[in-house]
């Protein structure tokens, strides 16, 4: 299930059922302080966060996270995983973990919550159906032949750890983010503008909004948890062809 992002104010009647319904709750949470407000919500409450580690591959991470909860089921416990945001967005584990249990024959589902992309709509102003949004891990931007339209926002996530193939990094350099930049730039002016944005996790904090232009992207320092935007840099372009083909439609299928 997901915890939602701020601390408190996005866990929803359904999610604290689950929780203080199951026998044992494993948490992935934002922060020690979230995870503290979890332990008063049950009495076994174990954290994996322990088990990530400097230079340790993240899939043994996630695959240990998947064996552990899967120990408590077959052990014929309740079992509530509990991760930040929701718990499908960028996290492998959920997905798995509920693969896994069906597969054995064990009752599984997944249970929403509000994530960052949520966040930043309401945080930055932005109708994703005005113009259109296209999501990418930073990444997989790189790594893959990926066409990108900016006539809608851009959204990036994990730009922090962009281009790291081993999975054992918690950040990469500037000439990691340089390379990220040299392909955004077939696309978008060097002086476009680029939005840094982190969500706030506890309810005292305020979302961090950051705005540089493009060139001066691999200069600042990102976390994984920060996501990077860029607004549409060229007008929608009509689609005279596809209107005209409409319009013999609506007048076609008009009530006289």
């Amino acid at each position: 299930m997901g915890m939602g992002m701020t601390l408190g104010s996005h866990l929803t009647p359904l999610a604290r059922s689950h929780i203080e319904q199951a026998d044992v709750v494993f948490a992935a949470l934002s922060d020690g302080t979230v995870e503290m407000w979890l332990q008063r919500m049950h009495p076994d409450v174990r954290s994996l966060q322990s088990y990530y580690a400097e230079g340790k591959s993240r899939r043994i991470t996630y695959q240990q996270w998947v064996d552990l909860m899967m120990f408590e089921v077959r052990a014929g416990k309740k079992v509530c995983g509990v991760f930040y945001g929701h718990p499908g967005i960028f996290a492998w584990s959920p997905h798995k973990v509920i693969e896994v249990a069906r597969a054995e024959g064990f009752a599984a589902h997944m249970e929403p919550g509000i994530s960052a992309e949520d966040c930043l709509y309401a945080d930055l102003g932005i109708d994703p159906g005005r113009f259109g949004c296209q999501h990418f891990e930073a990444s997989q931007l790189l790594f893959y032949e990926r066409r990108i339209d900016p006539t809608g926002y851009l959204i990036l996530w994990q730009v922090g750890l962009v281009g790291d193939l081993s999975l054992k990094r918690f950040s990469t350099g500037p000439a990691y983010r340089q390379v990220l930049v040299d392909l955004l730039s077939k696309d978008y002016p060097l002086d476009h503008e680029v939005i840094i944005y982190r969500c706030a996790t506890l309810p005292i904090q305020k979302p961090r909004i950051h705005r540089i232009v493009l060139r001066d992207l691999p200069d600042v320092t990102l976390t994984a948890e920060e996501t990077v935007i860029l607004a549409p840099a060229s007008p929608l372009k009509p689609n005279l062809a596809m209107r005209e083909r409409l319009a013999d439609l609506d007048k076609e299928y008009s009530i006289a």
